[in-house]
């Protein structure tokens, strides 16, 4: 009997390895795209929060909008390796050789913390067979990691500087120590869980429903007889104590979280203000969820919610509340984004495997079930490994860079082009650089690199404005965005809600007034990314006109 056993240790070992390798080569694919222009503003948000906790040698974030602190701590470890890579190497002499290497060249600081949450994805995917196997055996847990593995939207958002996905990580701890509190009950399950909770809450606000698993595990330890009334208190304080010592700034600088958290509750922002609950609900099933797993995938994740293989009570009693739990709570909010439904991901994915499991476990010879379990599981990967490889190429192309590559071969040397987005693969180009800075006008891009920028102005500029943007630029100062050419990101976005972004539009209606259309860059399924990205030609009102010899315009239709 040992021979057999250890032989299915080391196959289950074997494809658990296979699982970590395709996740890992699948989120390393594109990792670096984009830079060293940042298409993803949150990403500079996260880094130069980072750098300037270093700057100032402060362990105070000064930003808690998600809170993000456990992300923002991690950063600084990461650019801290950095920099002490780089001048023990001889690479840079000193820390502010590396910081001037950064502002031409962020890819340097940007990519080893993408690096960074890519293994915080596949430590996710570990945690999700582990998790899986505890719920339903082996076949569950390997199956859970497969489809989490290639799920697409995990790895976009494994290659992102966010919280999301490190949120994940400590969520999934939480889920592991509510099965321990299930199991067991004993009181240090409890503390253990409360941890993982605080940590989860800490990198994230939301994630703080995870510890809706332990106090289930509890109230059905409690059915079954358990009188311990003490675990939820225990439970209750953990995570409390775990929050403030991870964060003790929440309440040093609890003005500030205030501020941020008002900030983070805007009811519009352009492309993701949403539509009700209902409304809201229908998009994550419909969009996140249906294009990550296809139909079959999504079928199979509503049977295993409800039936599968594995322990039935567990996963009702201490799982499904906190899944049903969190989708109601983003499906409430005002505003929609993808990446919200990050952290169901592995709950998802272990409905899947519950489902196909429970299946193949319905079919009547051994041999059979034996060998439709990897067949129908191939069948449902390939096509999300076709997705995840197709999202990885339109990342690789993006919009932006597109316009960018327009400028470089027909804007002439020394034109001044106004920027929407941290566009730093123009900066080596022999152009002037203009950025949108709400109260501050349009500023100089290398004026304002020289002088380090830092999250903290931008807040102070941006007026509490959802994106920094022309759009969010006071009317007082829009002739200062005035240049010769303008690569515009946001606009159309704001054109969709002509009526919610009244005075966003004055604002670009005013700055593009006269302006010709040169290019324009749309994204293409399976080719590009990103918004449309619209390239003006601007008046120079001093001169009475536009710059003559460039050519037709691409569009004269869409000129104003």
């Amino acid at each position: 009997m040992a021979a057999p056993a250890s032989r299915q240790r080391w196959l289950e070992r074997a494809a658990l390895l296979a699982i970590l390798l395709t996740a890992l080569v699948l989120r390393l694919d594109g990792v670096g795209f984009g830079l060293p222009a940042l298409n993803d503003p949150d990403e500079a948000l996260f880094v130069t929060t980072a750098l300037e906790m270093l700057d100032k040698q402060s362990l105070n974030p000064g930003w808690f909008g998600h809170p993000g602190t456990t992300t923002l701590y991690s950063l600084v470890l990461v650019i801290a390796s950095v920099a002490g890579i780089g001048i023990a190497t001889g690479r840079y002499a000193d820390a502010d050789a590396l910081a001037a290497a950064v502002y031409a060249d962020p890819g340097i600081l940007f990519l080893p913390a993408r690096l960074m949450i890519v293994a915080c994805g596949l430590l996710c995917v570990w945690l999700t067979w582990r998790l899986g196997k505890r719920l339903g055996g082996t076949r569950v847990g390997l199956v859970a990691a497969a489809v989490l593995a290639v799920n697409p939207v995990h790895i976009e958002y494994s290659q992102i500087i966010r919280t999301d996905v490190q949120a994940s990580v400590f969520i999934l701890l939480a889920a592991l120590a509510a099965l321990t509190i299930a199991e067991h009950g004993r009181r240090r399950d409890y503390l253990v869980a409360g941890l993982c909770a605080g940590l989860a809450c800490a990198t994230k606000w939301p994630a703080a429903a995870v510890g809706v698993t332990a106090l289930c595990a509890w109230a059905g330890r409690r059915a079954g007889g358990e009188r311990d009334w003490l675990g939820p208190l225990l439970l209750m304080v953990s995570a409390a104590l775990t929050l403030v010592v991870v964060s003790p700034y929440l309440l040093l600088d609890h003005a500030t979280v205030v501020q941020n958290l008002s900030g983070e509750a805007r009811p519009l922002h352009p492309g993701a203000t949403g539509e009700g609950f209902f409304g809201n609900l229908g998009w994550y099933v419909g969009g996140a969820l249906l294009s990550s797993l296809g139909f079959a995938g999504l079928a199979l994740a509503a049977l295993g919610m409800a039936w599968g293989a594995g322990s039935r009570r567990r996963w009702t009693i201490v799982m499904l509340p906190f899944g049903l739990l969190f989708l109601a709570m983003i499906s409430a909010q005002s505003l929609r984004w993808e990446r919200w439904i990050v952290p169901l991901l592995p709950f998802v994915a272990i409905a899947v495997a519950r489902a196909l499991c429970g299946l193949a476990d319905l079919l009547p010879a051994h041999r059979m079930r034996s060998a439709a379990l990897p067949l129908a599981l191939a069948l449902l990967l390939l096509p999300m490994i076709g997705t995840a490889r197709s999202e990885a190429t339109e990342r690789r192309h993006d919009t932006r860079q597109m316009a960018s590559a327009w400028l470089r071969a027909n804007a002439p040397p020394g034109s001044s082009i106004l920027i929407e987005h941290a566009a730093f693969d123009l900066l080596g180009d022999p152009f002037a650089l203009r950025f949108p800075m709400g109260s501050a006008g349009c500023v100089e891009v290398r004026d304002l690199l020289a002088g380090r920028v830092s999250n903290s102005k931008v807040d102070r500029t941006r007026g509490g404005g959802a994106v920094v943007d022309v759009g969010h630029v006071a009317m007082a100062r829009i002739e200062s965005c005035r240049a010769d050419f303008a690569i515009v990101t946001n606009h159309l976005r704001y054109r969709a809600d002509r009526i919610g972004y009244r005075a966003e539009l004055a604002r670009y209606d005013h700055l593009l007034a006269g302006a010709r259309l040169r290019f324009t860059a749309r994204a293409v399924p399976g080719e590009s990314s990103g918004p449309t990205v619209q390239v003006f030609e601007l008046v120079d009102r001093a001169a009475g006109g536009p710059r003559p010899d460039l050519g037709p315009a691409e569009d004269r239709d869409a000129a104003f």
